[in-house]
């Protein structure tokens, strides 16, 4: 059953860690100027849903191989990891369907409460998403061995969560600008990197 879970925690890593990536790559050329509305938007949250189920199965498969009290962490980083997967689910999904294909029609006045701009209703929930990713990977810390290649992995998170509190101050800072979003800059690293150190170690499971 172990060598089951250790191939699906991999493979599901992998993915959301490409996913993850090509979010960030998609990001830059929007903010570039390269990428333009629709292919911007539609990119960046159709990528963005490539991580939910892959980065919750990840997680799931964590602490299924995670042993002793240290499952008590494992499973709180399970719980932050399914509200950061319901909420941006719920605001990709309005986006995606919904919002763009409004907009492409003319009718951006009958979807303006639904659209993500700074400050609004979905704004608020992609924040919370996030900002539950960050709580995820801080409770996965203490379930990891201080030793070996879990060190880097245990690494990984901790760094991921520190950013936490920046990713916060850019959702919630009264004025938004594309310069304040730079300050986000370290999680285009730190969550990339925890998702495929991560799927790492599981790959180092299955060897014999």
């Amino acid at each position: 059953m172990n060598q089951t879970i250790n191939k699906v925690g991999f493979w599901s890593g992998m993915i959301a860690f490409g996913s993850n990536a090509a979010f960030v790559l998609v990001q830059g050329l929007q903010l570039t100027g390269i990428l333009v509305f629709p292919y911007d938007q539609i990119l960046i949250y159709g990528f963005s849903i490539g991580i939910i189920i892959p980065f919750l199965l990840e997680m799931l498969a964590f602490h299924y191989i995670t042993q002793g009290e240290k499952r008590f962490w494992s499973h709180a980083a399970l719980i932050f990891t399914i509200i950061y997967s319901v909420f941006v689910t719920s605001n990709y999904v309005v986006q995606l369907g919904t919002v763009i294909p409004a907009t492409l029609d003319g009718n951006v006045s009958e979807i303006g409460m639904l659209q993500q701009s700074p400050h609004s209703l979905f704004w608020d929930f992609d924040a919370i998403g996030y900002i539950a990713m960050g709580f995820a990977t801080l409770f996965a810390v203490p379930a990891f061995e201080r030793r070996g290649f879990q060190k880097w992995v245990r690494i990984s998170f901790l760094a991921n969560a520190l950013v936490t509190p920046l990713i916060a101050f850019v959702y919630f800072y009264p004025a938004f600008s594309e310069k304040l979003l730079l300050l986000a800059l370290p999680w285009t690293i730190t969550a990339p990197a925890a998702m495929l150190l991560l799927a790492l170690m599981f790959k180092k499971n299955l060897k014999p």
